[in-house]
């Protein structure tokens, strides 16, 4: 016999997939990130009346896990060294939930309605949630345009980063519950590292990998809960012990898809998790102005460590937003009676607010340094960072912008023609190093930099900007800074599909490569300067 229950709650199921695709879509439309839909999906399915089931909880747990494993990932030791990181992110948090938690307790004593019975330290457990940045946000926008390996999105991934270990020992100390004797085993997880990542070199770019992934993550957490300690906090872990490997970024970015699928379980259960009030959509909109705050907080200390004005600037504008990890604390205080539960709907709508106000920052970062240059640089300190000084191209007349396989044979080949007058500039000092390590005039900076730009218009003599970007909107923002800077030079661009070349032209490259379309091209060239002749009978 048909078992009914189960089929009213794959329809209950298949309702808020909808809703939630249909709003998260929408968002997108817009311009905001589709988890700002996400968690309006839970609000509009809590006004309709339909509770969280089985399966949404199944996928907020799923989801949190493999957030922390890919965090783990991601988690490079050096970066973190970096005081630009480490010091930023702890004076960043203990300022904030200082000033923050005071403000609330100071407000509560006034007898503020929403208040009352808030004392000091459940005011500084509130700050904490609101303290974090969205980790889920950033990683996005970075992709989107391109600038995940530049300097800016490797201060706030690091800032983020340290924020998140502050959340997952947070998660560790909320666990009521003493670790076992067993626990004492889980450094014996180092030495099997060689194993873990003998593994990942095998299993090939396909759904092997993806499996891989998932075995590490939820295998992660349930060793750690069984031997009594946080599960998260075993995928943060996993994710550490082979985050070294070459193919680790692979994977990452093969599970984050995953890893946003399932963390919409998280999202709309915050929704659903109590009632939408006037009352907490009004206090959440009235936070949300402090965001402000917290970026001009993240602009004075970067500033304070030797960063230029530009680099922190954006990566202030990244961090300009509450956090999921905020929700997260959130929700772990109001499961143990620590702060009351409208608190948990007041951050999702602060939340959402935040996000939406970040993407318009982050879409007009560029322009609002470029327009207000010389304010900011006012506020930047003379001493700088030695990979965030201005750069010089010294007597170079060509640059290859972008130095991935593409850029790399565009350089040698305008190296021979340009007598040597060539130099290769790209955002990743992964590849710079390599490149320099081969005998390549290559240089560590960002392609979209206002400044570099001004100091080529006005003390060098560059007629050729060939530009190599896997990104349109990389792409994009350096013609926009071209333009800017009046660039009168040559500007030579590639693409991958021919919507691209359009928008590219309109930008202002003078030349547009397909990639794709010359490919053929280019191989049967190949083919036949190596094809020997044809033998004569």
């Amino acid at each position: 016999m048909m078992d009914f229950e189960w089929i009213a709650i794959a329809l209950g199921d298949v309702v808020w997939i909808a809703v939630a695709f249909a709003l998260g879509l929408l968002s997108k439309t817009v311009g905001l990130p589709p988890l700002v839909g996400f968690l309006a999906a839970g609000f509009v399915l809590n006004l309709c009346g339909i509770a969280s089931g089985e399966m949404l909880q199944k996928l907020s747990d799923l989801g949190i896990t493999l957030l922390l494993f890919i965090v783990g990932l991601k988690l490079n030791l050096r970066t973190l060294a970096r005081p630009q990181v480490w010091a930023v992110a702890g004076l960043h948090m203990s300022i904030f939930v200082v000033a923050f938690g005071l403000a609330i307790w100071l407000l509560a004593l006034q007898g503020t309605s929403f208040l009352v019975g808030v004392d000091l330290s459940r005011s500084l457990l509130i700050a904490l949630a609101f303290s974090f940045s969205s980790t889920v946000f950033v990683l996005k926008v970075l992709e989107e345009k391109g600038e995940t390996a530049s300097l800016h999105g490797r201060i706030a991934v690091g800032i983020l980063i340290v924020q998140d270990l502050a959340a997952v020992v947070f998660l560790a100390i909320s666990a009521r519950s003493w670790p076992t004797s067993w626990a004492l085993l889980v450094p014996l997880l180092v030495p099997l590292r060689p194993v873990l990542t003998l593994v990942l070199h095998r299993v090939g770019h396909g759904e092997l990998m993806v499996l891989y992934g998932f075995v590490l993550a939820l295998g992660g957490a349930e060793i750690f809960e069984l031997v009594g300690l946080k599960g998260d906090l075993g995928a943060l872990v996993l994710g550490v012990l082979i985050g070294g490997h070459g193919r680790a970024d692979e994977m990452a970015k093969t599970m984050l898809g995953f890893k946003d699928l399932f963390l919409l379980g998280f999202f709309l259960s915050i929704g659903l998790s109590g009632p939408l009030t006037t009352e907490a959509a009004l206090i959440g909109a009235a936070i949300t102005p402090f965001v402000f705050l917290k970026s001009a907080l993240f602009f004075g200390l970067l500033t304070g460590f030797k960063l230029r004005a530009r680099t922190s600037l954006l990566a202030s504008l990244n961090l300009t937003n509450f956090s999921e990890f905020g929700l997260i604390v959130a929700a772990i205080g109001v499961a143990n009676d620590w702060v009351d539960g409208r608190w948990l709907i007041i951050l999702a709508v602060a939340l959402s607010l935040s996000c939406g106000i970040s993407a318009g920052l982050n879409v007009a970062a560029q322009r609002l340094y470029t327009r207000y240059r010389t304010a900011w640089k006012r506020l930047e300190r003379t001493e700088r960072v030695a990979d965030d000084r201005p750069l010089d191209i010294g007597r170079a007349t060509a640059a290859i912008i972008g130095m991935g396989p593409v850029g790399t044979a565009a350089y040698d080949d305008m190296r021979q023609m340009q007598s040597g007058a060539v130099v290769g500039i790209d955002i990743d000092p992964i590849t710079v190093q390599r490149q320099q390590a081969a005998g390549r005039n290559v240089l560590l900076g960002d392609p979209s930099d206002a400044d570099f730009w001004g100091r080529v218009q006005a003390r060098h003599r560059l007629e050729l900007v060939m530009l190599a970007l896997p990104n349109v909107s990389a792409g994009l923002a350096v013609l926009d800074e071209l333009k800017a800077a009046s660039f009168d030079g040559l500007v030579a661009a590639t693409a991958r599909f021919p919507d691209e070349i359009e928008l590219l032209k309109k930008a202002g490259a003078s030349t547009v490569f397909n990639v794709y379309a010359e490919a053929g091209s280019g191989f049967a060239a190949h083919v036949k300067d190596r094809r020997k002749p044809p033998r004569r009978k």
